[in-house]
């Protein structure tokens, strides 16, 4: 593998690893519908701003979301709708899955 494939795949995994949380995944899905900042995420999350704070920093280092200050507070939204598809692929896996278990006990 040469240096430019391999970056693009150290790339692609960086972004995968990024959404590997339960609570980055439901930000994620959260701000495809809405701009918000993370006193209300906290709320919706049930954890500290300083947790919450971390799971966004990390998301926004991958490029998924971004923010923007409004006054004193910063909102996030997604910055890359596409993710979504993705999610719509891991269910579709999750489905699948699902099936091949109910054939097994059938």
């Amino acid at each position: 593998m040469n240096r430019k494939t391999k970056a693009k795949y150290e790339a692609r995994a960086a972004i995968i690893k990024a959404l590997a949380h339960p609570t980055r995944l439901f930000i994620v899905d959260h701000l495809a519908k809405e701009k918000t900042c993370v006193c209300i995420l906290s709320k919706m999350v049930g954890a500290d701003m300083s947790t919450v704070s971390r799971h966004l920093s990390i998301l926004k280092s991958v490029g998924i979301i971004e923010d923007e200050k409004v006054g004193p507070q910063v909102f996030y939204h997604l910055k890359v709708p596409c993710v979504l598809n993705f999610f719509g692929c891991v269910e579709a896996v999750m489905k699948s899955n699902a099936e091949a278990q109910m054939e097994l006990v059938r």
